[in-house]
This record gives structure tokens, sequence and C-alpha cells, in this order.
């Protein structure tokens, strides 16, 4: 499922990847919110329609930013985990949310989040080493 990409600018081809506007929805609600179903990630605040959220998990499955495995108590359940190239989007994703949580707040009502006022650098560590905690039980 690889895609031609536009260019061979660094940003670029990372757009054409995570750019679209699923794509950091998925890895945000992996990563922080720790779902690995594709129930759960279905039934995240936007409503992502099952057909683009099928498309976007093979997608980042094709470019190893997850992996598809059973759980470990119910071999007929898939799960989706966040590989390491996958956990990496923890700054840009914490980036992210500090940028709509300053500047969208005019625009639209932004949830209030707990922590946003710590340095970022412990923001990130703690999102990933909480992440990183789960994977081991799976592996």
């Amino acid at each position: 499922m690889k895609k031609e990409f536009r260019s061979s600018c660094p940003i670029s081809s990372a757009l054409d990847i995570v750019g679209d506007k699923w794509s950091l929805l998925i890895i945000r609600d992996m990563l922080i919110k720790h779902k690995k179903t594709f129930k759960e990630i279905s039934n995240s605040d936007e409503k992502i329609a099952p057909s683009i959220l099928s498309a976007r998990l093979k997608l980042l499955e094709s470019y190893k930013l997850i992996f598809k495995t059973k759980m470990p108590d119910n071999k007929k359940e898939n799960i989706y985990l966040l590989t390491e190239k996958g956990i990496r989007l923890t700054p840009i994703i914490t980036e992210f949310t500090l940028w709509g949580n300053s500047n969208m707040r005019e625009f639209n009502q932004i949830d209030s989040i707990k922590g946003l006022k710590v340095d970022k650098s412990v923001i990130i560590k703690t999102i990933e080493d909480n992440y990183k905690s789960i994977l081991v039980i799976f592996k």
C-alpha cells in the first residue's frame, strides 16, 4: 500500500504519510488514550468512518508506524500498536496540542488539558514511557 511521494523534501514526505486529517488523530488515540482495537479507535470523538480508518491503519502499517497483532487472551481480536517509529511522533503530537491549545480557543471550544504548563520535554518523556510500558505486555 505504498504511495508515491510528491517530492524528496522530508517535510513533504512526512506529510504524505501523516498529513491527512486522520492519521495523527489515530496515532494520538493510540499513544495518549491507549486505544488498541479497531472499535476503540473508531469510537473517537472525531467519528472516523470505518472505511477511512481501515485505509489509514493499512497505510500506517505499511510505513511501519504501527503493527497489527492479536490480543494475548483473545487470538481472534486484532490490536494495533505503535512501533518505535510511531512513538517518535510524540513531540509532533505534543507540539500540535500546545499550538492548538494556545491558538484555536478563539475559534473552537477546546478541551482543557491538564499538565500543559509542564516543560514539554517532561510531557513527551511521560507520554513515551507510559506507552512503552503498555507495549511490554504485548511483546
